[in-house]
């Protein structure tokens, strides 16, 4: 899942991914006030353009450059290309500043546990004191068989794993398992998401 993959999957098709924002972001997002959030692994950009609209100045990461060049149009298209930096990285060898995003967004992102605990800190420690974390998987329930041509969840750092390696600085508000907001994925069997909420306790 390097940036040669993540290219080759966005150059495969059009449009990857629908454009609209995921649904667990929009149910959880949506009563905060907005501020600065960054969005890790923001593809074609659906998600921080929404957070955008609503006020959110937005840093939104990706891997790929064919998606960030995608969302960037997509953002000037839709009036709010100057409330988000878009940015190629990758979150297991630069991390973004530490502590500085009232929110910080990892929707349905592969952290892949054979990066050691690098992309994970690179996940938790940009969230200011009294931030929000919001974490969002596919229920590995609904996961193809690895000799179905599915990946094995052990290989990855679920929200719920997330959730039980968070030390006394965060207060977790949301650990759960919930049906799906939008339709599957086409190809996928997705019915319900794994959420995971915490806020990092003020200083």
């Amino acid at each position: 899942m390097d940036a040669q993959f993540w290219d080759e999957r966005y150059s495969s098709r059009d449009q990857l991914f629908s454009g609209r924002p995921n649904g667990v972001l929009v149910t959880e997002v949506s009563g905060l006030p907005p501020g600065q959030a960054l969005d890790v692994g923001c593809g074609e950009g659906g998600d921080a353009i929404w957070l955008a609209r609503r006020g959110w100045r937005v840093t939104a990461l990706d891997i790929s450059t064919v998606a960030l060049r995608r969302a960037a149009k997509a953002a000037a298209d839709a009036g709010v290309a100057d409330r988000i930096a878009w940015t190629r990285t990758d979150l297991a060898v630069t991390h973004p500043p530490a502590q500085c995003f009232d929110l910080v967004s990892a929707q349905y992102f592969p952290l892949l546990r054979r990066d050691g605990d690098a992309a994970l800190r690179g996940l938790l420690a940009p969230v200011a004191p009294g931030g929000i974390l919001l974490v969002t998987g596919h229920d590995t329930a609904d996961w193809p068989a690895p000799e179905e041509g599915g990946h094995d969840p052990r290989d990855f750092f679920l929200p719920s794993d997330i959730a039980a390696l968070l030390g006394d600085e965060w207060t977790i508000e949301v650990d759960e398992t919930r049906a799906r907001v939008d339709p599957a994925p086409e190809g996928t069997r997705h019915a319900r998401d794994t959420v995971l909420r915490a806020r990092r306790r003020p200083a």
